[in-house]
């Protein structure tokens, strides 16, 4: 039945109203739907804002943000800002973007889905950051902000977080440091200077103390510091070196008075003394030349000179009441006195022969020459003058009662001493034109011997060291003066190049012996080298050839020893002696490589038995590797396989070592 009239109007109008609101209501309503979504896409800015999120002001104050660590820093952090991420993983769309925006390795990238509540924190982080300091200010900073909705706050949060991280969490300023550092060093310094002085009275005192110690007992020597048994041995040589110096011109005028039979027992006394004096000089000498000892050794060696110096002490002491006995000068204390007056007479008439020879070599000798004798004439006289008072001395001491004669010994001792000085005095006046004339006629062998001499150290310059630099430099020194003024100072040219040639010839045979000992080195090194090299090729082809049955320990081996072979060649041409050091245990390292390597082998072998399989020798090989110990799981690189693993073949790759980071999550 027809509609009636008024209701199919009344239906038109309805069909027509809702076109118009579909039309019209239809736009508002999109909006209000689902998220528009964003794909990764090439940031144009540092701050790109698709999501409306920020203000203006906001925009700018993050973006100075950014400029300030990139001034600071040099680290480039990029914030993006969207509604959605496309249906993506946080982290896969940072990644991606990164990608697309061409970020290198000081780039980052902050990433936000406003609606997907959603971030990912991306990029390469520099070396001074750890992944504490990234999870601390992202966990602290970043998501904080990103829960409250304050987008701008979690891009300052990144910024601020990256700096503090990049600054040290933005601790002390390098200028606050180095002043802090500058007053620890003054007061480390004033604390070493008051210790220094503490210490320095502290050890005069205990030098004090040990001076009470027998110079023979070692136990007790033994517990003194070492700083204070250095300071007593020196004390001890020179205290030691004095006596038998004295003691040697007692027994010269003993010997002269009473024959060397009557003084062989004390003539052996001081030959014992003095050898072991020679004994301390030579360990003071070990002491203080350029080879370091340790500290046990010093101390062995200080006790040893302390001994020594107090056995030459002991041998001579032994001897005094028989020695004083033998040259008792009361006895015949006049004849004595006698013949001191004859001697006196001797040298009184000597003086002016001497002088007229002295008088002469002034004249026609430089003034360099002369040094040594220049005042000997003046001295003597002085000495004479002392002898004869004391000779007069030791007359009226001798006139006195018995009893009261004991000052006589003293004028006697003190006469015999001047007069013995007076005359070496004189000797050495009368003698010097002879030493002249004789170094005239010496010099020019010597300095022929002298250029050879410096022709041989020049072709040991390489084994000579600054010892031989020195002697050779002061060779040519004393060579070029022979040449200039041997004429005129023919004394004092042939001295200094004599003493120039004992130098370098003791350089010379010095650094010959380390020429030797450098050649027998270099022949070790060579042979060494060569058996690490062949030691290593071979551990290395074994383990090459057979890895899949290898584990840890031979590789660990192997890797040794090749950086040991390394190290050795490149001391080769410095230093050969550790080069010789590393070039031995990469011998013994490759000799283990093998062997453990041989032996782990051998076991795998043994457990393969027990399963054969047609594959097991392209496994031991590496051909096929066990995707488990690959670390791949259940995919190969390059390839599948089934759960738990099993085999498949190799690919290039590696562990992952790089500072990529990939931080994220809802929020």
């Amino acid at each position: 039945m027809p509609l009636p009239k008024q209701h199919s109007v009344a239906r038109l109008w309805s069909l027509l109203v809702m076109c118009l609101l579909t039309v019209v209501i239809g736009p508002v309503t999109a909006g209000t739907g689902p998220a528009t979504a964003t794909p990764p896409q090439r940031l144009p800015t540092y701050v790109t804002d698709t999501a409306g999120a920020l203000s203006g002001g906001q925009t700018a104050q993050l973006q100075a943000a950014i400029d300030a660590l990139y001034g600071k820093h040099h680290e480039r952090l990029w914030v993006v800002y969207v509604r959605s991420f496309d249906g993506m993983d946080s982290h896969a769309w940072g990644e991606q973007t990164a990608r697309a925006s061409g970020f290198g390795d000081r780039d980052v990238l902050l990433s936000v889905a406003v609606d997907d509540r959603a971030y990912a924190f991306t990029g390469t982080v520099p070396s001074s950051i750890t992944e504490k300091d990234v999870d601390r200010f992202l966990s602290n900073g970043v998501e904080p902000k990103l829960r409250a909705g304050d987008w701008a706050g979690a891009g300052l949060a990144a910024a601020e977080g990256l700096s503090n991280a990049m600054s040290g969490s933005g601790g002390v300023s390098y200028r606050t440091l180095l002043v802090l550092l500058l007053i620890v060093a003054l007061i480390l310094l004033a604390g070493w200077f008051w210790l220094r002085r503490r210490r320095g009275r502290h050890d005069r005192s205990r030098l004090d103390s040990a001076r009470q110690v027998d110079p023979t007992d070692a136990r007790a020597l033994e517990g003194l510091p070492l700083v204070v048994l250095d300071a007593l041995s020196k004390e001890t040589l020179v205290d030691a070196d004095n006596a038998i110096r004295t003691s040697a011109e007692e027994l010269r005028l003993a010997t002269d008075e009473f024959g060397a039979i009557a003084t062989a027992p004390f003539t052996a006394a001081l030959q014992g003394a003095k050898s072991a004096l020679a004994k301390a000089f030579s360990i003071r000498q070990q002491l203080d030349d350029d080879i370091p000892e340790t500290p046990d050794q010093q101390q062995t060696m200080l006790v040893e000179l302390i001994s020594s110096c107090g056995r030459a002490d002991r041998e001579l002491d032994a001897k005094v009441s028989e020695f004083d006995a033998m040259r008792n000068l009361l006895i015949n204390a006049g004849d004595r006195l006698d013949a001191l007056t004859r001697d006196l007479v001797a040298l009184t008439a000597q003086l002016p022969r001497s002088r007229q020879i002295l008088a002469g070599l002034v004249a026609s000798q430089p003034a360099s020459v002369l040094t040594p004798v220049r005042d000997n004439v003046g001295m003597a006289e002085e000495r004479i003058s002392f002898a004869e008072s004391n000779i007069e001395d030791g007359r009226a001491a001798i006139a006195r009662p018995v009893g009261q004669q004991g000052a006589a010994v003293a004028d006697i001792r003190a006469a015999e001493a001047a007069v013995n000085a007076a005359r070496t005095l004189l000797d050495a006046v009368d003698t010097a034109a002879t030493d002249i004339e004789q170094a005239r006629a010496g010099l020019p062998g010597l300095i022929e011997e002298l250029r050879r001499d410096l022709d041989t150290a020049a072709g040991l310059t390489e084994h000579g060291g600054a010892e031989l630099t020195a002697a050779a430099a002061g060779a040519r020194t004393a060579l070029d003066h022979a040449v200039a003024d041997g004429p005129d100072n023919p004394l004092g040219a042939f001295q200094q190049a004599m003493a120039a040639d004992t130098a370098l010839d003791n350089a010379t045979a010095a650094a010959t012996d380390r020429k030797i000992a450098a050649e027998e080195l270099r022949r070790r090194l060579d042979q060494t080298l060569t058996a690490a090299r062949s030691q290593i090729n071979a551990a290395a082809d074994f383990i090459s050839t057979r890895r899949g049955g290898v584990d840890a320990e031979p590789r660990t081996r192997l890797a040794e020893a090749q950086r040991s072979l390394d190290q050795a060649q490149q001391l080769t041409p410095t230093d050969p002696a550790q080069a010789l050091q590393f070039a031995q245990r990469a011998v013994e390292l490759g000799s283990r490589a093998l062997r453990t390597a041989q032996a782990a082998v051998n076991d795998w072998q043994a457990q393969q038995r027990a399963t054969p399989n047609s594959q097991t020798g392209a496994v031991l090989g590496g051909i096929l590797i066990d995707g488990m110990l690959r670390g791949m799981g259940n995919q190969y690189r390059g390839g599948g396989g089934g759960f738990g693993g099993g085999y498949g073949p190799g690919s290039f790759g590696g562990s992952d070592g790089s500072r990529r980071i990939s931080r994220g999550g809802r929020f």
